[in-house]
C-alpha cells in the first residue's frame, strides 16, 4: 500500500497488487509517499501540468529487509514549482535509495495533475541476521514472484502489432533503443521496452518526446485501447495524423511541434476522458485550414486545449464554453475570425490565448472577458477587436497578464483597470484617448495611442473632455479618434473643427461622417460654439436640452438623421435644420421643413405622404460632394425656404419662366457668336482664369489656374468615362474639375521641352522643369509620343483623378494638365531637390552633401503623414502601390512630398483588400501583393518600412550586385536588426554622429512595417505617432514662421488669407526665402499644402488657348 498526500488534500490510499496505475489527482505543492512493507519496489511519478509538457520522475527503492522492518517513508522536499533542473530532494530513513532517471524541469504551472504507479522489482533479496529457514522462505517467495511475473507479463498481441508498426514507420527507429531480437516481442517486459509503460498486459503510455524521431504514425494507432498518456511532442512526425477515435481512456495527448499535415475529421470522436490535448505547431491542412468539430463537445473532462499555430479557420466555436472542466484555451497564431463567443462568460477558464490571427483577425468587442472572473492570463493582441475595455474588467481579481496590443480598441482607459495588480499590461497600438492614467502595475505599455497628454496622471483640457464625450456618444469613429489627439483642439489637424481668435472651438462641422450614436450633452460645455453641422449621419435619440444654453449658437444642422422628439425650445435667432428626421417630424407631412422656426409647434400628421424633396440632401449625405456653406449662405438658404402657399407657387412659376427665357436667350447668343466665328474660320473658345481650391476641406485656400476649352468649342466635361466623338477622335473624360492648361503655355515655360530642362525619366515619360513668366517654377510630366497604350492613359487619368481629390502638404500638388492631340502633360509643384533617392544613393556622383539623420527623420515623418492622409483621413481610402524613395520629392527646405500616383487604387467601401494586377517596384512589394495580387493599405506600410531601411543604411531596396543574402534589403535587414552591434554596423557611414537611440527605434519600426503578415503591420497613424516624438527633439523652441512672417495663426481664415496676400506682395525676397526655408516642424501636420507664392499671376486669358 502507498499513501499519497499533498497540500490541502486528504491522503489517498493506493493498492498495488502488481504494476497498476494507482492515482491521478490534482496536485500543487509538496507531496508525501508512505511505502507499505515491500521487498523491493519502483515508484514512478509523472507530473502532468495543465500548461506545460509532461515531466517524468522515477524513484527506485532497494530495501534490505530487517526483522524490525514494517514500512519506509520518503518525502519529496521543496515545492514542485521551485524544483531545480535535474535535482530533487528526498528524505528517508533506513535504506531508501532514490534514483532520478528523467529530467526535471517545471516552471510556472498554476495547477497540475500527478500520476503515480508502483511495480515490484526483481532484485536479489538479502536477509541479514536471519536463519536458514527464513532465507529459504525468502528464496521461495522470490521464485514465486518470478513465476507470477513471467505468467502475467505477456503483452497483448494487438498492442505489440501497433508498436511494431510504429517502429516500422520511423526513418530513425534506432533512437528508440527498442530490442530488435525476434524473441523479445514483449514491450511490457520484463524488462519493458524503453519509453513504453504498461498496466498489466496492456500499453498505457508511450513517451518519446524530443527524441528527434522522423516518420509517420500507423493508421491502427487507435487500437491501443488502454492508452492513457501519449507524449510525441518535439519530433518530426509527418504525414496524416491517425484518427484517435475510440481512445476512451486517453487522458493526456501531447502531439505538438511536429510536421503532421492532415488531421482526420473523426480525430476527436470518443475522446471522453481526455484532459490535456496539445496539437500546437503542426501544419494541418495548410491550404484550406480546418475547424474544430462538434465531437470535441463530448470531451467533458478536457482541462487544457492547446492548438497554437495549426491553421484553424472560422470562428471560435460556442460549444467550447459547454466544456465544464476547460481551464486553458490556447488558439493563437491561426486564421480565426469572428467574435469571442458571448457564452464564454459562463466558463471557469483561467488562460485564454487568441492572439496574432492571420488574415483579417478576430473582430468585435471584448466585453465578454469582463465576465470571465477566473482569468489569470488573457492574450488578444494582433487582432482587430473594437469597442472599449469593459469597466467590469476590474472584477477579474486573479488576472495577472493582459495583452491587448495591436487592436482597434477605443475610448478612455477604465479606472478599474488601473487599480489591478498585474504582472504585465500591454495597451499599445490601439485608439485609446483621454488622459494616461496612473497604473498600479509596474510593467505597463501604452505607446502609439491618441492620448491628450504625454505623461501619466495629467488631466485633459475642458474643451478636450467635452469633445471626447462627444466621441463617446458616437462610439468613437476611427477617423476622428486618429485626428483628435493632443490637448489643444485649435493647435493640430482636428478635422471638422474651427476655432476663433481666442483659440476656442467655434464650429463643429462633421456632415456625412457616418456618426452613429446620440448627441452628447457635453457639447454645451463648448461655450463658444457658433455652428453645429452634423447632417447626413446616423444620429438617434433626442436633442440634448442643455444645447439651448449655448448663447452664441446660430446654426444647428441635423438634416438626414434619425432623431426623435421632443425638440428643445431654442432662442429665436437660431437656425434649426432638421429635415430628413422622420421620427422627429412626427409622421408624414406634405411640407419639407428643412428649417423649423424656433419655438413654433411641429406640424401635425398628414394623410398624404411627402414627395421627395429636391433639396441638397443627396449632397449632404455624400462626404465627397459636401461643401460646407458659409454662415451667410446658410442664413439666406434658411430664410428663403419656399412656403407651400398659393402666392409662393405663383412666384415660383414666374421665376421659372423668367429663368428659362434667360437661358434660351443666352444659348441663342452663344450659338450666334459660334456660327459667326465658324464662318470666319477662326473659332476661339472662351478662356478664363479659374480659382481652384488646393484643399477640398478648406475652400478658402486657392490657387489660380489658366483653363482652356477643348477643340470642339464645348467645355471639358469632368466625368469618368471615355467615348468617341462625332469627328472620330477619342474624347477622354476625367473626373478632375477645371485644371486644363494649354500646351503652348507649357512649351514656353519649358523652352519647348529642352533637354537641359529634363529632370528625369519614368515609366510614364519624361519630367521637365519650367518657369512661368512671373518666375513661378513648375514641373511638367510629359507622356512620350509613342506611349499611347491604354495602360499609359489609365495612369494619366488616375493621376489626375486622385490628385484632384486628394490635397495634402506632403502629397505633391497637381496644378494642371493638358490633353491636346497626342500630347498628355501633367503640371506639378517644382521640387528643387529632386527625389530622395538622389541624396541617398547618388550623392557622390551628383556632388551633393549627404543628408543628416535629423533631416532623414523629418523626411520619414513627412512621408508618413502624407500616406496617413491618403489611407484614411480623406473621405475615401487610396492605396499608392508604388511608394519608394524615387517617388519621394524634396523641396528647397528638404521637406518631403509623395509623388507618382499613376498606380493608385481606390479601396472600395467595406472591403479590406483589392484584387489587382501586379504593379509597383520589386524590392518594395509586400509579400502578399507579390504572391497573390491582393493589396491593402498595409502594402504601402511595407513599402514605407523598406524606405525607412534605406534611410538608415543608405542602401537600395534591391541590388543584384550584392550577395544573395543581402540582395533584398528587407530580408537582410530582418536578419540583422535584432543585434544592436550588427544594426549599428549597417548604418549609413555618413551618419557619424547620429542618435543611436532614435536609429534603434526607427529600425524597430521598420521591422514592424515589413512584418510578413499584413495584420501584424501598424497603420500609418501609428507610424506617425512613433516618429513624431523623435522629430520633436529638434523642434525649435519658438515658431520661426510666425516670427519672420508676423502672421497670427489664431486669426479667422479670411483675415489669415489677407495676411498671406500681404506677405506675398512683399518685395523682400531674401526675407521671404528665409521664412520659406525655415518652416516649423509642425508644418507637416496640416492638410493644406504650401502654396507657391503668386502662382499663375502672369497667365492671361489667351494663355489657355
Amino acid at each position: 500500500m502507498i499513501t499519497l498526500s499533498h497540500e490541502n488534500r486528504l491522503p489517498i490510499t493506493i493498492q498495488y497488487p502488481y504494476e497498476k496505475a494507482i492515482a491521478v489527482e490534482r496536485f500543487r505543492g509538496r507531496i508525501h509517499f508512505e511505502f507499505d512493507k515491500c521487498i523491493a519496489c519502483e515508484v514512478y511519478v509523472r507530473v502532468c501540468p495543465i500548461d506545460l509538457p509532461v515531466i517524468d520522475w522515477k524513484f527506485e527503492t532497494d530495501i534490505r529487509v530487517k526483522r524490525s522492518f514494517t514500512r519506509q517513508n520518503a518525502q519529496v522536499g521543496n515545492s514542485m514549482r521551485s524544483m531545480p533542473k535535474h535535482a530533487i530532494a528526498v528524505q528517508s530513513d533506513e535504506a531508501v535509495v532514490p534514483t532520478l532517471t528523467a529530467p526535471i524541469e517545471m516552471t510556472g504551472g498554476i495547477a497540475s495533475y500527478i500520476e503515480v504507479f508502483v511495480r515490484e522489482s526483481l532484485v536479489e533479496v538479502i536477509a541479514m541476521e536471519e536463519d536458514d529457514k527464513v532465507r529459504r522462505l525468502n528464496i521461495v517467495v522470490v521464485f514465486l514472484c518470478l513465476l507470477m511475473r513471467l505468467c502475467y507479463g505477456v503483452t497483448d498481441p494487438n498492442d505489440v502489432k501497433v508498436l511494431s508498426d510504429f517502429r516500422e514507420g520511423l526513418d530513425n527507429a534506432e533512437l528508440l533503443k527498442w530490442p530488435t531480437d525476434e524473441d523479445d516481442d514483449d514491450p511490457c517486459g520484463p524488462p519493458s521496452w524503453p519509453h513504453v509503460f504498461c498496466v498489466g498486459d496492456r500499453v498505457s503510455q508511450i513517451q518519446v518526446q524530443n527524441l528527434g524521431l522522423q516518420g509517420t504514425l500507423p493508421k491502427n494507432f487507435n487500437q491501443l485501447s488502454k492508452l492513457s498518456n501519449l507524449g510525441l511532442q518535439g519530433n518530426k512526425f509527418r504525414g496524416e495524423l491517425p484518427s484517435f477515435s475510440g481512445l476512451s481512456e486517453l487522458e493526456f495527448a501531447y502531439l505538438d511541434n511536429n510536421l503532421f499535415d492532415t488531421i482526420p475529421f473523426d480525430f476527436f470522436s470518443g475522446l471522453t476522458n481526455i484532459r490535456v490535448l496539445a496539437l500546437d505547431h503542426n501544419p494541418f491542412n495548410a491550404t484550406t485550414g480546418w475547424s474544430l468539430p462538434g465531437d470535441l463537445a463530448e470531451s467533458v473532462q478536457l482541462n487544457n486545449l492547446s492548438l497554437v499555430g495549426c491553421n484553424l479557420v472560422g470562428s471560435v466555436p460556442d460549444f467550447l464554453a459547454t466544456l465544464p472542466s476547460l481551464m486553458v484555451l490556447k488558439l493563437s497564431y491561426n486564421r480565426l475570425s469572428g467574435e469571442i463567443p458571448m457564452n464564454f462568460g459562463m466558463t471557469l477558464m483561467q488562460i485564454l490565448w487568441l492572439n496574432d490571427q492571420d488574415g483579417e483577425g478576430m473582430t468585435g468587442s471584448i466585453n465578454v472577458i469582463g465576465s470571465m472572473t477566473l482569468l489569470t492570463q488573457v492574450w488578444l493582441h494582433g487582432n482587430q477587436f473594437t469597442g472599449i475595455i469593459p469597466e467590469n474588467i476590474g472584477d477579474l481579481s486573479s488576472l495577472r497578464d493582459l495583452n491587448l496590443n495591436g487592436n482597434r480598441l477605443v475610448g478612455i482607459i477604465p479606472q478599474s483597470l488601473t487599480k489591478m495588480e498585474l504582472n504585465r499590461l500591454d495597451l499599445s497600438n490601439n485608439l485609446f484617448v483621454g488622459p494616461i492614467p496612473k497604473f498600479m502595475s509596474g510593467n505597463v505599455s501604452y505607446a502609439s495611442n491618441f492620448f491628450c497628454q504625454s505623461e501619466p496622471d495629467l488631466e485633459c483640457a475642458p474643451e478636450v473632455n467635452a469633445l471626447l464625450d462627444f466621441l463617446h456618444h458616437v462610439n468613437y469613429p476611427e477617423m476622428l479618434v486618429s485626428e483628435w489627439s493632443g490637448n489643444d483642439p485649435c493647435a493640430g489637424p482636428w478635422i471638422g473643427l474651427s476655432c476663433n481668435q481666442d483659440s476656442k472651438v467655434s464650429i463643429l462641422n462633421l456632415p456625412g461622417h457616418k456618426l452613429n450614436g446620440t448627441l452628447s450633452p457635453s457639447l454645451a460645455n463648448l461655450t463658444s460654439l457658433l455652428e453645429i453641422r452634423l447632417s447626413g449621419n446616423y444620429l438617434n435619440g433626442t436633442i440634448p436640452e442643455n444645447l439651448t444654453e449655448l448663447e452664441h449658437l446660430r446654426l444647428l444642422d441635423l438634416t438626414g438623421n434619425n432623431l426623435e422628439p421632443p425638440i428643445p425650445k431654442f432662442r429665436g435667432s437660431l437656425n434649426l435644420i432638421i429635415d430628413g428626421n422622420s421620427l422627429l417630424l412626427l409622421g408624414n407631412q406634405t411640407t419639407s421643413p428643412a428649417a423649423i422656426p424656433v419655438g413654433s409647434p411641429l406640424p401635425g400628421p398628414s394623410s398624404t405622404p411627402p414627395s421627395p424633396s429636391p433639396s441638397s440632401d443627396s449632397l449632404s449625405h455624400s462626404p465627397t460632394s459636401y461643401t460646407p456653406p458659409s454662415p451667410a449662405s446658410v442664413s439666406d438658404e434658411v430664410e428663403s425656404q419656399p412656403k407651400q402657399s398659393k402666392s409662393s407657387k405663383q412666384v415660383t412659376t414666374v421665376a421659372g419662366i423668367s429663368g428659362a427665357a434667360t437661358f434660351v436667350a443666352f444659348v441663342t447668343l452663344f450659338l450666334s457668336i459660334y456660327c459667326f466665328r465658324k464662318r470666319k474660320g477662326s473659332l476661339e473658345a472662351p478662356n478664363s482664369i479659374v480659382i481652384h481650391p488646393r484643399d477640398q476641406s478648406d475652400p478658402d485656400n486657392m490657387v489660380k489656374i489658366a483653363v482652356s476649352h477643348n477643340t470642339t468649342g464645348s467645355l471639358f466635361t469632368p466625368t469618368a468615362s471615355s467615348s468617341i466623338s462625332s469627328s472620330g477622335t477619342e474624347s477622354r473624360h476625367i473626373e478632375a474639375g477645371n485644371l486644363l492648361i494649354s500646351v503652348q503655355v507649357l512649351r514656353k515655360a519649358t523652352k519647348d521641352f529642352a533637354p537641359e530642362n529634363e529632370l528625369g525619366r519614368g515609366g510614364f515619360g519624361t519630367v521637365y522643369k519650367g518657369e512661368l513668366e512671373d518666375g513661378t517654377r513648375i514641373a511638367v510630366k510629359r507622356m512620350e509620343g509613342g506611349l499611347s497604350s491604354n495602360k499609359v492613359h489609365e495612369e494619366f487619368d488616375a493621376e489626375i483623378a486622385v490628385l484632384s481629390k486628394v490635397r495634402h502638404r506632403h502629397l505633391v500638388s497637381l496644378l494642371g494638365y493638358t490633353i491636346e492631340g497626342t500630347e498628355r502633360l501633367l503640371v506639378y509643384d517644382y521640387m528643387p531637390q529632386g527625389a530622395l533617392s538622389r541624396h541617398l544613393f547618388h550623392w557622390r556622383s551628383l556632388c551633393l552633401e549627404p543628408i543628416s539623420w535629423k533631416r532623414r527623420l523629418i523626411i520619414a515623418l513627412d512621408v508618413a503623414r502624407g500616406m496617413e492622409y491618403l489611407h484614411g483621413l480623406t473621405h475615401q481610402t487610396f492605396i499608392h502601390r508604388d511608394l519608394k524613395s524615387s517617388n519621394i520629392l524634396l523641396g528647397d527646405d528638404f521637406r518631403a512630398k509623395v509623388s507618382d500616383f499613376g498606380l493608385v487604387k481606390l479601396a472600395p467601401n467595406g472591403k479590406n483588400s483589392v484584387a489587382t494586377k501586379l504593379a509597383g517596384t520589386f524590392g518594395y512589394l509586400a509579400p502578399e501583393y507579390a504572391v497573390m495580387g491582393k493589396i491593402t493599405t498595409k502594402a504601402d506600410v511595407f513599402s514605407f518600412g523598406v524606405v525607412l531601411m534605406e534611410l538608415i543604411t543608405g542602401l537600395t531596396a534591391l541590388d543584384e550586385g550584392r550577395s544573395e543574402e543581402s540582395r533584398y534589403l528587407a530580408n537582410w535587414f530582418w536578419q540583422i536588426k535584432s543585434s544592436k552591434e550588427k544594426l549599428m554596423a549597417a548604418v549609413d557611414s555618413t551618419l557619424n554622429n547620429a542618435d543611436e537611440e532614435s536609429i534603434t527605434k526607427v529600425a524597430e519600426l521598420a521591422g514592424h512595417c515589413t512584418a510578413r503578415e499584413p495584420n501584424h503591420r501598424p497603420d500609418m497613424g501609428h507610424v506617425v505617432n512613433v516618429l513624431s516624438p523623435l522629430v520633436e527633439k529638434w523642434k525649435p523652441v519658438y515658431d520661426e514662421l510666425d516670427s519672420c512672417s508676423g502672421i497670427d495663426y489664431r486669426l479667422p481664415l479670411p483675415q489669415l488669407l489677407k495676411a498671406w496676400q500681404e506677405i506675398e506682395s512683399n518685395e523682400d525676397s531674401i526675407s521671404n526665402s528665409y521664412c520659406y526655408n525655415n518652416n516649423n516642424l509642425n508644418d507637416s501636420k496640416g492638410s493644406i499644402p504650401a502654396r507657391p507664392m503668386g502662382f499663375a499671376d502672369s497667365l492671361r486669358s489667351t494663355d489657355a488657348r
